[in-house]
């Protein structure tokens, strides 16, 4: 039998911070969610109105914009990058923080002056959202669209500059590479699949058990 709910979550950084949230809103996954060896997809949990899909982080807001999931957690990064009318992120979770940047090789970079620009030529996951934040600036970029492996585009000169999602640095410092100039902050937002929110009880009442949990954290 399967759930009424679908809950999309994302592989990658953000999945070890989730969980503690799912956990105290009531969501356990299954045993064999923890199973790396797993090649499964969907899971049960200790609800058994409520399974997890654990997919790429691009294609969480893809699964709740289109109804197939209700629920999902996802960056800022992404609900930018695609803007779905169909999803509504009603709670921050304060979790996954990192920065959406622009970068460049460290030499380039020591002359490169990012007010001066009126034309970039940018390799980047996020085309759509690079797009709009140069163009409010007045400059017109170019994007390359990459899905991975961004740090490597300068040195093989595919671009000079790149648009890709900054914890640490560390990766950037290892390529040679320098950020000069910052879109935005990201963090992690709860997403539910509006005509969901709206028609079904079952999935406001765990939307409002997040914000509970947040406000509490933030009250602490």
């Amino acid at each position: 039998m399967t759930a009424d709910v679908v809950f999309a979550i994302p592989k990658g950084r953000i999945l070890d911070e989730a969980l503690p949230i799912l956990a105290e809103a009531g969501i356990i996954p299954s045993e064999d969610f923890h199973d790396k060896n797993s090649r499964a997809l969907r899971f049960s949990t200790n609800n058994p109105n409520i399974d997890i899909i654990r997919v790429r982080a691009f294609d969480v807001a893809t699964f709740v914009a289109h109804g197939a999931a209700q629920l999902g957690i996802v960056g800022s990064d992404v609900l930018e990058e695609f803007r779905y009318s169909e999803i509504y992120a009603p709670v921050d979770l304060d979790i996954g923080h990192c920065r959406l940047s622009v970068a460049a090789p460290a030499d380039f970079a020591a002359t490169d002056d990012p007010s001066e620009w009126s034309h970039v030529r940018i390799a980047t996951k996020y085309p759509n959202f690079t797009r709009r934040h140069f163009e409010s600036k007045g400059v017109q970029a170019e994007c390359v669209k990459l899905n991975g492996a961004m740090e490597i585009a300068p040195a093989l000169g595919l671009t000079r500059r790149i648009v890709d999602l900054v914890s640490t640095g560390g990766t950037l410092k290892a390529n040679n590479l320098v950020e000069v100039d910052k879109l935005c902050d990201v963090t992690s937002r709860l997403i539910v699949n509006r005509a969901a929110f709206k028609t079904r009880p079952e999935i406001l009442a765990i939307v409002e058990r997040f914000r509970e949990i947040m406000g509490g954290r933030a009250s602490d």
